[in-house]
């Protein structure tokens, strides 16, 4: 990425009420590549910020609604990270003074020269790249640690940690599957940091949390001008994840209409931004997930075959936690350790009884449900143990059967079972009751009569 491409990361906003010198401001520094948005009104400057905070602030000491000082002030209690700059007047300098005092980054004098400007933000943006830098870096080596090690010792654990293995020096797209709170992130971070694209950008993006218009400007961008308030270019994750890997949360609830854009971009291995005609080149590796059954989705008519294939050349599927029960004390150790940690505790464990109630429950949050549990309980815990009375209270009632508290049932009862429940919740309609039960009506016939259900039905 060159100098000017890292400009268009950053985010600068100019206030001042005089238009001639927002113009000059924003000529003089939108040459140089940086995102730029100008204001004359202050209170719309700090309504921007609420949606998508600035990373530099120049901004006029005096001014008629609000003065720079209650702006940097505001700024800085809401967005300490954000670097503001104060332009004043001579008369001002004892109160400009005062401003870095306050936190100001520093302030310019006018009458000032566009070098001038330009030297004083140039200092201001090396300080904001620079802790983005350690921040990234900071949470490169957090999600490495966490991803080291996927917590198990159960065969379904072995076979996905060799899965992940065998796939990450792979460079094809993955598409891992899994209830809800299984972990599916977790091994998406996995594969990308055992990869040789572990040094590049892992890009995290829900489907399920934006409209269709939304998505589209997040993972495309747009360009300037594209739409009332695009007033600066806007790189999407797509194109910022580029030679690494972007992770898409939720795919199953992606619209239609945006699954044959994304169609095309993983066809392609180009995408337009939005508002724009010239493509930009891509080389991404697309890691998705789901929590539902896309095969059905696709039955449905709500998911594209296509995309589906193109997403699937590989299939993981994360087990529940229902299925890797031996998981449980190492997990429950895990997050203790953890917590203990974050709230400064020393809770050694939990008691045996409360260690039975665990192994018994469902967890149909999976693990993320148990680091709940966990993190609750250590939390409030105040002994050594944390005892049965301090799990949540509904835990004994979600217990739902497992083969460890229940009798087991042959086929037969079970089959049985379920017609008679159907039936039951059907009121004894054969027709819904055999649509229901997906096998024709002369069949439910057969079966009620071999089960000795002798209910009439309609």
């Amino acid at each position: 990425m060159t100098r000017n491409d890292k400009n268009i990361l950053i985010r600068i906003a100019i206030i001042d009420d005089e238009p001639l010198v927002l113009r000059n401001l924003q000529r003089k520094i939108g040459k140089s590549g940086y995102r730029v948005e100008t204001f004359t009104d202050p209170l719309k400057a700090i309504s921007r910020m609420k949606i998508e905070p600035f990373d530099i602030v120049l901004t006029d000491l005096h001014m008629p609604k609000m003065d720079g000082m209650k702006i940097l002030k505001k700024i800085k209690k809401n967005y300490p990270k954000t670097e503001v700059i104060i332009i004043t007047g001579y008369a001002s300098i004892e109160n400009a003074v005062e401003a870095v005092k306050q936190g100001a980054f520093y302030y310019i004098e006018k009458p000032f020269t566009p070098e001038q400007v330009m030297l004083v933000l140039n200092r201001a943006v090396d300080k904001v790249r620079l802790f983005n830098e350690n921040k990234r870096l900071k949470e490169d080596l957090l999600k490495k640690d966490n991803v080291r090690k996927i917590i198990g010792v159960s065969s379904s654990v072995r076979e996905l940690i060799k899965i992940i293995h065998k796939v990450s020096r792979v460079n094809c797209n993955v598409l891992v599957q899994g209830e809800s709170g299984t972990g599916k992130e977790l091994t998406a971070m996995a594969i990308h940091f055992g990869s040789p694209r572990k040094d590049k950008p892992y890009i995290s993006f829900n489907c399920g949390s934006f409209t269709e218009e939304l998505i589209s400007n997040e993972l495309f961008g747009h360009e300037k001008g594209a739409f009332t308030g695009a007033e600066n270019i806007k790189v999407g994750l797509l194109e910022a994840a580029q030679k690494g890997t972007v992770f898409l949360d939720e795919i199953g609830e992606m619209p239609l209409s945006m699954q044959v854009k994304l169609l095309r971009v993983i066809q392609e291995k180009k995408l337009l931004r939005v508002g724009g005609s010239a493509p930009v080149n891509l080389d991404v590796r697309v890691i998705s997930a789901s929590n539902k059954n896309l095969e059905n989705e696709i039955k449905a008519g709500r998911f594209r075959e296509d995309l589906y294939f193109r997403l699937k050349v590989v299939k993981i599927r994360v087990p529940s936690l229902r299925e890797r029960k031996k998981d449980i004390p190492l997990l429950i150790k895990h997050f203790i350790d953890k917590y203990n940690m974050l709230y400064n505790k020393k809770i050694k464990g939990f008691s045996k009884q409360a260690r039975e109630v665990l192994m018994k429950y469902s967890f149909p949050g999976n693990i993320r449900e148990l680091e709940h549990i966990v993190s609750s309980a250590v939390a409030l815990g105040e002994g050594d143990w944390i005892d049965e009375n301090e799990l949540p209270e509904d835990i004994d009632h979600l217990v739902v059967e497992t083969v460890e508290n229940r009798d087991l049932l042959s086929l037969y009862e079970k089959e049985k079972a379920h017609i008679i429940r159907v039936l039951e919740a059907t009121n004894y309609s054969k027709v819904r009751a055999a649509k229901i039960l997906g096998i024709p009506r002369t069949t439910l016939w057969r079966k009620t009569k071999k089960y000795g259900i002798m209910e009439s039905l309609e």
